[in-house]
């Protein structure tokens, strides 16, 4: 996922663009760039390679001005060269693009613009968008780009700035975020919260299809045919300390300890000593309505496919409902059969997963009702659901979930008991015993936390290991799943999780003594 970054204002607009940068590394990138408008020049540096790559070029060469746009660049098209890099300009160097997104059109219009003249100097899809702006300009940047949204096909956050309009950046969206943050006397926009944060908490989200011009004093929203979007903000509570590493030498560390405090926190908000029935404020659903379910189909992708596959062993359990659980990708291509009294449930930590979002789309085009579970408040998932329960696990940066794995598993597992209790299924005395197995949790993962030593004696004895398996029965099967992804996501090893009966029909035959076999058997079901 590329990263987006802007600013204007009084500041110096690099520092602010490079901080803002640094936050969004977690993103994963190849390149980073800038462009600013500097006494009606635009004036772009971007270097292949990490950000301290174009820092230090920023630092011999110092570019000075109050309006710019940022970028951190995941390649898709054209190899990880500077040249490939963003920002992207038109072939009078007078506008500057930053784009996250694949534009499914590029080549077509590519063709036709070089047919008329232009010249690309990238391999990019993104440079088509600044020729087309210079296709369309004609004194007015908006307009432009309202033209320019007209001809793309694909998903898009995009902004642009123009050299004959220099107090302004233009953004568009389509399925990929953008956000702008609202200061007093400046104005940011980011791809994600955290570049946001140190400048403000008052946030607000475009919506797609919208496009927005962003000056100092001012923020406009507008639709895809150019008609005012009267919208306020959201008030974002995390805090700018939040997306420190808090004197851990990695993000993912540190999210890993903020487990016990999360739940902590999550069981403080839901609960407050009130161990009946809603836990949520947020359903928009009544009691009555939920209580009618009688199917639910949970869509997710990755981690959170696990989260909800951790679900449906509670809601079948406790809450006697079908429950099917989807990767993302494959509910929205397959034309499933939903229909009636069903719930879809969307998973997502940031809120923006692109096959979450189709999911959930195809849900309601189906007219059926879509409750999301999510991180990120204002994301598009929460925006488009009917309901929503945020898992307040506060920003995750680091790319391998942690935190928001276990909080999504705690928002199943107290919606499972106030759903089985609008149901009848189980007694108020009952779900206040449930309840009270949660108070433990925070320190029992403390105390899982404080073996170290005993973690990194494993780790010291197969780090040596190409292949791993992972094996867990019942509820502790997901939690095999989710070790395999882990150990897949930040050792870079092969290793497959699977339900423990099915060892003998075919994963034994690769078990040999080089082969680590991981059991999750917690005592309980021993």
């Amino acid at each position: 996922m590329c990263g987006i970054v802007g600013y204007v204002g009084e500041k110096d607009v690099s520092s602010v663009l490079l901080v803002g940068l640094t936050k969004l590394e977690y993103r994963g990138y190849d390149s980073a760039g800038i462009a600013v408008l500097v006494d009606g020049e635009l004036v772009v540096c971007k270097k292949a390679g990490k950000l301290r790559v174009l820092s230090e070029s920023l630092n011999k060469v110092p570019i000075e001005g109050n309006i710019g746009i940022g970028h951190t660049r995941w390649a898709t098209h054209g190899e990880p060269t500077e040249a490939n890099a963003h920002p992207h300009l038109d072939c009078k160097g007078k506008v500057g693009v930053v784009h996250n997104g694949i534009i499914e059109n590029f080549y077509t219009i590519r063709e036709k613009l070089i047919s008329d003249g232009h010249i690309f100097k990238s391999e990019t899809d993104t440079e088509a968008i600044p020729h087309l702006i210079e296709k369309y300009f004609e004194g007015n940047l908006k307009q432009a780009v309202l033209k320019v949204t007209e001809e793309l096909e694909g998903s898009y956050a995009f902004a642009a700035i123009a050299a004959e309009e220099p107090d302004r950046i233009v953004c568009a969206r389509k399925g990929s975020p953008l956000l702008i943050g609202l200061g007093d006397g400046e104005n940011t926009l980011a791809s994600d919260i955290p570049a946001l944060l140190s400048h403000t908490r008052d946030i607000l989200p475009m919506e797609d299809g919208e496009i927005a011009v962003v000056t100092r004093q001012r923020v406009e929203l507008f639709s895809s045919t150019g008609e005012p979007v009267p919208r306020g903000p959201m008030h974002v509570e995390w805090k700018a300390e939040m997306i420190d590493k808090g004197g851990y030498p990695r993000f993912m560390l540190k999210e890993i300890h903020e487990q016990p405090r999360v739940v902590e926190a999550v069981l403080k908000k839901r609960v407050k000593g009130n161990k009946g029935v809603n836990f949520f404020t947020q359903l928009e659903m009544t009691n009555g309505d939920m209580a009618k379910v009688r199917r639910i189909v949970i869509q997710a992708c990755g981690t959170s496919w696990h989260a909800g596959l951790m679900g449906k062993y509670l809601l079948e359990n406790y809450c006697r409902v079908h429950t099917e659980v989807d990767i993302s990708s494959e509910f929205r291509y397959r034309n499933p059969v939903i229909e009636g009294e069903t719930l879809v449930m969307a998973i997502s930590q940031s809120g923006e997963t692109a096959d979450t979002l189709a999911g959930l789309t195809e849900a309601k085009a189906k007219f059926l009702k879509v409750l999301s579970i999510v991180n990120v408040m204002g994301s598009s998932i929460a925006r488009e659901s009917d309901g929503v329960i945020y898992t307040h696990a506060g920003p995750e940066i680091g790319v391998a979930s942690t935190k928001a794995y276990t909080a999504q598993i705690l928002a199943l597992y107290l919606f499972t008991i106030y759903l089985a209790r609008i149901k009848w299924l189980i007694t108020n005395q009952q779900a206040a015993e449930m309840v009270d197995e949660l108070d433990s949790i925070s320190e029992k993962m403390r105390k899982i936390l404080s073996l170290e030593d005993t973690v990194r004696e494993c780790a010291q004895k197969y780090y040596r290991a190409r292949d791993f398996l992972f094996l867990g029965r019942g509820f502790n099967y997901p939690s095999a799943l989710e070790g395999a992804l882990k150990l897949k996501e930040i050792a870079y090893i092969h290793a497959t999780g699977h339900p423990a009966g099915k060892m003998k029909h075919g994963p034994i035959a690769l078990v040999d003594e080089e082969m680590p076999v991981v059991c999750i058997i917690p005592e309980s079901i021993v």
